[in-house]
């Protein structure tokens, strides 16, 4: 039996994501900072879903989160599905004119330094595992390739923490992947997908968008580690 961990998992991308592996014989824990959504989100998925509550900007939280997985026999993926972007009250992008270092804390908070305080908990457990996976969901605007190119709608977007943190996650990604040879560790882009994170512009449906993440989740041994890639394939970083 795989028990996997998904960070912000009580909607979106990671529920959905979590609906597809417990139909593939997963045990999920479903990370959740509100333990009422979290709750409500485990009786939706039923046999399979396990609530964790985990807020993962909190040591104390990742820590307390990570002792309940390892009581319960350990942990062989970890998804790291929680993210933020900064906008403003009705919506808007933040651009570069108004961006602030704040700003830019807080979505390294979450996007960043969260996958590395879940990551380095987590750790211990997944090195016990016989086929240990980490799946960090990046972005198609973590590519300098792609948001340099003009022309293009990557290239039209505003957003400065976004990106930035995004790009760092897919660094964090590739040297985490040298340290752990072991592991198969790799960043994704679900696409441009409808959530709460863009206030539901994306195009693609949540289905559409899990499917990069539950692909990758799903490897074995033999596997890519180190990467970059949506759907079609490996992306320029």
């Amino acid at each position: 039996m795989t028990t996997t961990l998904i960070t912000g998992a009580n909607k979106g991308l990671g529920f959905e994501t979590a609906r597809r592996l417990i139909a593939a014989g997963h045990t999920v824990y479903l990370g959740s900072r509100d333990a009422d959504r979290g709750r409500r989100a485990a009786e939706r998925l039923g046999a399979g879903a396990r609530l964790v509550v985990l807020d993962v900007t909190d040591d104390a939280s990742v820590a307390a989160a990570a002792k309940t997985v390892e009581a319960d026999g350990g942990l062989d993926v970890l998804i790291n599905n929680a993210g933020i972007e900064a906008r403003t009250p009705d919506g808007g992008v933040i651009g570069a004119a108004e961006v602030t270092a704040d700003m830019m804390k807080e979505v390294f908070d979450t996007n960043v330094f969260g996958v590395v305080r879940v990551t380095h908990a987590f750790l211990p457990l997944l090195r016990r595992s016989a086929a240990p996976v980490v799946v960090n969901v990046s972005s198609g605007l973590a590519s300098l390739d792609r948001v340099s190119t003009p022309d293009t709608p990557t290239h039209a977007y505003p957003g400065v923490a976004y990106p930035a943190s995004k790009a760092t996650v897919n660094m964090v990604t590739v040297q985490y992947a040298k340290a752990f040879p072991e592991m198969r560790i790799n960043a994704v882009e679900p696409g441009y997908t409808a959530t709460d994170l863009n206030g539901r512009t994306g195009h693609q449906t949540v289905e559409e968008g899990a499917e990069i993440i539950v692909r990758m989740a799903t490897v074995g041994p033999d596997g890519p580690t180190g990467g970059y890639f949506d759907i079609e394939g490996a992306l320029p970083w």
